[in-house]
C-alpha cells in the first residue's frame, strides 16, 4: 500500500516534528496526486468500498455537544488510516495547535475552526490566528523553495512556476492585494449559523490574470473556466481526489479579484490557510479559495471535480433527501447578502435603560458593498437604521462592522433580527423558511435572537431591581425561583379587593 500511495514530489512531505515530544520525532507526511493517477484512485476506491465507516456525527436534530473539539471527524479519519495516510491526520491537528489553539474547534478533522465572537470585534481586519478556517481535507506540508504552480489545458503555453518566480517582480511586474471577506457556512441544529464563521484579511500576491497573459500567452477562445487543484486528499462516496473547484473566465479576466496569494494581513500565509500559495476569489464563496493549489487548468467547461459538480448547490424547499440530484441544484458562486448579530447573544437578559445595544457584522459579495444596516426589535415589523457613524468603511469585497443602540419599552422575551441592504438593493429574506434548502449553503436569512428584555425605566421594574441589590440576590439565572414575597398580605388584599378576579354577578 505504500509503494501505491507514495508521495509524488519531493519536498512536498517535509517533515512534522512533534511539539509534544522532548527529542524531535520525524515523520513523514505524504502528498498524495490522484489527479493524473487513476490506477492510484482505484485502487483506494477497492481499498475504501471493502471497508465500514463510521456514520457522520449528527449535528442537525439533535443538541451539540458543549467539547471542543465539538464533533469528531471519526469516518474522515477512518478514510485516511484505510490508505495508510495516518501521518496526515496526526500533522493536522498539530497544525491546528499552532496556529489556531484559541479557536472553537467545530470539526477536528478535516478541521473546522470558529472565531469567537469578541475576536471577531476586535477590528475590520481578522488577526491571522483568529480567522475562521473550514478546511475539505488534510493540511498538505509543502517546502517553499520546493513548490512549483503547473499551469495547463486551454493556454498558448503551458508552464510550470516556481514560488520564486511568481514572486519576481521582473516577471510579473506589480504586486496584486484583495481584501476578501470569506465565509463558509456551517450546517448546525437544522439551520446554519450564522455569521460566525466569517472574517475579513487582505491578501498579496500576484494575479491570475496577469500570470495567465505573461506566463502562458494567454488562453484560446474555448476557455470558459479556470480550474484549480489543490495538494489536500478529498473523499467522496468512497472514491478518492484531489481538491478541485473552478471560476468562469469572465472572473479572472475583468480584473484582479483572483489572487494566487502568498501573504495574508501583511505577514506569510499561514499553513492551516494554504501556503505556500493559495487561490483567492474575491467575492466567491470561500470552497473557489483554493488552498496549496499546485495545479491551474483552463477549460471549456466548469470543473468535474466533485466539490464543484456535486457540492455547493442551491436546491428549492421542495428538493430534499427523497429526489435530491446533482442536476436540479445550481452552483453557488458569489456570495449573498448577509449580516448577523453579535452582542447580545440569543437568550440573555438585558437590563437597560430603555436602549439596548446591539453589533454586528454585514457583508454582501460580487462586488456589492454594504449600504445600509437595520435591526428590528419585534421579529421583523419596525426597523431602526444603524447610523452612518456607527458603521465601519467601505471596501470592495469586505464587511462592514456596526453597532446600534436601539430603543425599546417593552419587556419579557423579544425577538430582534437584522437585515442589510447593498448597493444592488439587495437584501435578505426575512424568514428562514423563505430560503431553506436541502443542503443548507447560503440560507442568508435575517438572524434572529431572542433576548429577555428588563426596562428599569418603567418603575415597578426599578423597584424590584432595588430590592434585589439590597437583598444582595443576583437577577439571574432567570428562572431561578424568588426566595422571599413579593408583596405583602395586605398589600394583595388591598389590590384584589379594588379589582376583584371575580365577576361581580
Amino acid at each position: 500500500m505504500s509503494l501505491m500511495f507514495a508521495e509524488e514530489k519531493p519536498g512536498w512531505s517535509g517533515y512534522k516534528t512533534s511539539p509534544a515530544c522532548l527529542r524531535c520525532i520525524h515523520t513523514h507526511v505524504r502528498f498524495i496526486e490522484w489527479q493524473d493517477h487513476p490506477e492510484k484512485k482505484a485502487e483506494a476506491s477497492t481499498i475504501l468500498n471493502s471497508k465500514e465507516f463510521s456514520h457522520p456525527p449528527e449535528f442537525q436534530l439533535v443538541p451539540l455537544p458543549k467539547t471542543n473539539p465539538v464533533l469528531t471527524g471519526k469516518r474522515w479519519k477512518q478514510y485516511h488510516y484505510a490508505l495508510g495516510l495516518s501521518e496526515i491526520v496526526e500533522h493536522s491537528w498539530d497544525v491546528v495547535q499552532q496556529e489556531k489553539p484559541n479557536l472553537i474547534h467545530l470539526l477536528d478533522f478535516p478541521y473546522n475552526g470558529e472565531t469567537k465572537r469578541d475576536q471577531l470585534l476586535e477590528g475590520k481586519l481578522t488577526d491571522n490566528k483568529y480567522h475562521f478556517v473550514r478546511n475539505h481535507g488534510g493540511i498538505p506540508n509543502i517546502e517553499e523553495q520546493a513548490y512549483e504552480l503547473e499551469i495547463g489545458g486551454l493556454v498558448h503555453k503551458k508552464v510550470k512556476l516556481t514560488l520564486q518566480e511568481l514572486k519576481d517582480p521582473l516577471k510579473f511586474p506589480g504586486r496584486s492585494h484583495v481584501r476578501d471577506s470569506c465565509a463558509s457556512w456551517v450546517k448546525k441544529k437544522f439551520i446554519i449559523l450564522f455569521g460566525i464563521l466569517r472574517g475579513t484579511a487582505v491578501y498579496r500576491g500576484v494575479s491570475l490574470k496577469k500570470v495567465l497573459k505573461i506566463a502562458c500567452g494567454g488562453v484560446f477562445p474555448e476557455c470558459k473556466h479556470l480550474e484549480f487543484i489543490g495538494a489536500d486528499t478529498y473523499f467522496k462516496k468512497n472514491n478518492v481526489y484531489n481538491y478541485a473547484v473552478s471560476v468562469p473566465w469572465r472572473k479572472v479576466r475583468q480584473g484582479e479579484e483572483v489572487l494566487l496569494a502568498w501573504e495574508m494581513n501583511g505577514k506569510p500565509l499561514p499553513k492551516i490557510h494554504g501556503a505556500p500559495l493559495r487561490v483567492v476569489v474575491a467575492g466567491y464563496i470561500g470552497a473557489r479559495s483554493t488552498k496549496w493549489v499546485y495545479k491551474i487548468n483552463a477549460l471549456a467547461e466548469p470543473s468535474r471535480g466533485p466539490v464543484q459538480q456535486q457540492e455547493y448547490l442551491y436546491y428549492t424547499s421542495q428538493i430534499g433527501k427523497h429526489n435530491a440530484k446533482f442536476s436540479n441544484g445550481f452552483s453557488i458562486q458569489q456570495m449573498p447578502v448577509s449580516s448577523a448579530i453579535l452582542y447580545p447573544e440569543d437568550k440573555q437578559v438585558i437590563i437597560h435603560g430603555g436602549k439596548i445595544t446591539l453589533r454586528g457584522w454585514s457583508y454582501s459579495g460580487g462586488g456589492n458593498w454594504v449600504e445600509r444596516v437595520e435591526v428590528s426589535p419585534d421579529g421583523g415589523s419596525v426597523w431602526y437604521a444603524v447610523p452612518q457613524e456607527n458603521l465601519t468603511e467601505k471596501h470592495y469585497h469586505a464587511w462592514r462592522l456596526w453597532r446600534i443602540d436601539v430603543p425599546v419599552d417593552a419587556e419579557g422575551w423579544l425577538e430582534f433580527c437584522v437585515r442589510t441592504w447593498d448597493s444592488s438593493n439587495n437584501t435578505e429574506p426575512t424568514f428562514v423558511r423563505s430560503a431553506w434548502n436541502w443542503d443548507l449553503h447560503v440560507t442568508s436569512s435575517c438572524h434572529r435572537i431572542k433576548i429577555y428584555s428588563v426596562n428599569m425605566t418603567h418603575p415597578a421594574t426599578a423597584a424590584r431591581l432595588k430590592e434585589l441589590e439590597s437583598r444582595g440576590v443576583p437577577f439571574e439565572p432567570l428562572t431561578r425561583p424568588l426566595e422571599f414575597t413579593l408583596e405583602t398580605q395586605e398589600e394583595y388584599s388591598a389590590m384584589v379587593t379594588k379589582f376583584p378576579r371575580e365577576p361581580i354577578d
